[in-house]
């Protein structure tokens, strides 16, 4: 019985998993058609984060039916109640490409981001891939020392979000107003995208640690500067 218990939960660990790869497709693609305005492929992210939203729905399921049939104690029911956590975020991030691709297709057949912010645009695109690539990684292996070395990610992922802005505002500004909500917007995208991936690290050290991680603080045995 708790064999078939256990095989349950790395079935809902391997969805988490999916789940990233869904998100980080997504997003990935949902890049392509802004810089590109490529309709077609906009439609396509839109279309596809049904998918993502099912799934979400489907391990949330499995989820709650484990608690109520088997009563998880300890980890096993930290790793439970987390996984539906972390499904939130993994569909959120979904979200946040879909809302990408929903500029751009409202912007076709034009491309939103004007031509001197493509090259930021195009690092958070590639920000952004790097980030829910290694958290998957970090879910499949719950890997603690990964999970805190995430941050250093979205620490460039906000530095770029940053310089969105001082181009806003630095005074040589003259895509119009529309452009610019636009590019706040996306780079508000990007830039939550991120967050929500290292939200998910964070969930997986509570997972394995049953400690929660927080912003500038190292867990007990876990040096988030080694790079070994």
């Amino acid at each position: 019985m708790r064999d078939a218990f256990h095989e349950e939960l790395d079935q809902i660990s391997d969805k988490l998993v999916e789940m990233s790869r869904l998100t980080g497709s997504a997003m990935g693609r949902a890049t392509i058609a802004l810089l590109d305005a490529d309709l077609e492929l906009a439609e396509s992210v839109i279309e596809a984060d049904q998918a993502i939203d099912q799934m979400r729905r489907e391990l949330d399921d499995t989820a709650v039916d484990l608690l109520a049939r088997q009563q998880p104690v300890a980890t096993d029911l930290r790793m439970v109640v987390t996984a539906m956590r972390m499904s939130a975020d993994l569909e959120r991030m979904g979200d946040l490409a879909r809302h990408i691709a929903k500029v751009a297709r409202l912007r076709y057949p034009e491309s939103a981001i004007p031509a001197t912010l493509r090259g930021t645009i195009t690092e958070m695109g590639h920000a952004a891939d790097k980030i829910v690539a290694q958290a998957g990684s970090i879910i499949a292996g719950k890997d603690v020392a990964a999970a805190v070395a995430l941050e250093t990610q979205d620490d460039e992922m906000d530095a770029l979000h940053r310089q969105v802005f001082e181009h806003l505002l630095g005074g040589h500004w003259d895509a119009g107003i529309q452009a610019a909500v636009d590019v706040t917007l996306v780079g508000r995208y990007y830039e939550r995208f991120a967050d929500h991936a290292v939200s998910v690290s964070r969930r997986v050290v509570y997972l394995v640690t049953g400690e929660w991680a927080q912003d500038g603080v190292e867990l007990p045995g876990i040096d988030a500067g080694d790079d070994d």
